[in-house]
Formats: C-alpha cells, sequence, structure tokens
C-alpha cells in the first residue's frame, strides 16, 4: 500500500514543456484590434476549396486547434457563405468547382473580401498550364489578398489577415 501512495505523491516522470509562438501572439493582439476597429467584435470566415491538395487546408485548420486558437483573436469559421465576411480560397480552381466558387461568392454578404491561400490559389501553382483547371482564384472571382507558400504558415495567414483589416479599414 506504501508503494501506491508514494507513487500518487512523487514528482511527475515527464516536465511540462510550455510552447508559444511570439511572432503569432504578437500579430493575433494587432488583429484584435484591427477587428474591433472595423467589424467592432468579429470576423466570420468561410473556407472554399476549389481543388487544392489540402496542404493549405491543415494549415487553416490548424489555427483552430488548441495550440493556435485564432477564436481568441475574433475570428471565427463559418459553414455558411451566407454568414460570412471573408472567403478563404484554396487551390487551382477546376472547372466543376468554378460554378461552385462563383455561387459561394454571391451568397456571401457584402462587404466580403476574398482571400487566395497557397500557390495554387495565387498562380495556379504547378497545375497552371494543365487543362484541368481555369486557372487561380482572380481568373474566377476578385481576389482582395493573395497569401502565398505551400502551404503558407499560420502566423503568415494571420499577417495576411492583418493586412486585410488595414485595407478595410482604409476602404
Amino acid at each position: 500500500m506504501k508503494g501506491f501512495f508514494g507513487k500518487l505523491i512523487q514528482k511527475p516522470l515527464t516536465e511540462r514543456i510550455e510552447v508559444t509562438d511570439s511572432d503569432f501572439e504578437r500579430y493575433g493582439s494587432m488583429l484584435k484590434a484591427e477587428i474591433n476597429s472595423v467589424f467592432k467584435r468579429s470576423i466570420a470566415i468561410r473556407e472554399v476549396d476549389c481543388g487544392s491538395d489540402n496542404a493549405a487546408e491543415i494549415e487553416i485548420n490548424n489555427l483552430s486547434s488548441p495550440y493556435y486558437d485564432i477564436e481568441r483573436f475574433g475570428v471565427t469559421f463559418v459553414a455558411s457563405p451566407r454568414h460570412a465576411d471573408v472567403l478563404f480560397v484554396t487551390g487551382a480552381v477546376t472547372h466543376n468547382m468554378r460554378y461552385a466558387l462563383k455561387k459561394t461568392y454571391d451568397a456571401t454578404p457584402s462587404p466580403k473580401f476574398v482571400v487566395a491561400i497557397g500557390d495554387e490559389a495565387c498562380t495556379g501553382g504547378i497545375f497552371k498550364d494543365s487543362y484541368a483547371i481555369c486557372g487561380p482564384v482572380s481568373s474566377v472571382v476578385q481576389v482582395d489578398l493573395e497569401i502565398p507558400g505551400n502551404p503558407p504558415e499560420p502566423v503568415e495567414i494571420i499577417k495576411g489577415l492583418l493586412v486585410l483589416m488595414k485595407k478595410a479599414k482604409k476602404d
């Protein structure tokens, strides 16, 4: 019995490591202030995959993970374009997704912002001259901001949102 209680009281065998991304925290705080000045509370983002390799989606999903927790900065992801302020579009636009992207864009209420995330969305990427795609996102809808990278890191995405909020404030 003494061995059992001794194990309860002993020091943990593993160390607790606190990992923080100081750049993400700094840009996130700046983003929260900009969102409060432009939208008064928060922004809602709808993500649209138009034919990507899922690399950018993984990084976008990481933003909602407990490590990054982007919601504390006033950014939420929504399931309907009718509730969105911003559209995150990933991947080169395939012929099959052209209509769906246009329909999603039209369903988003104004004022709306479109952000092309990843090399494929910005330029067409490795599929640039392929018969299977229409081209980058800008060939289908008006793009307000491009965040290049394959995939862009979460800190780059939050920097992009900060630039977008400053642009929205100016307009």
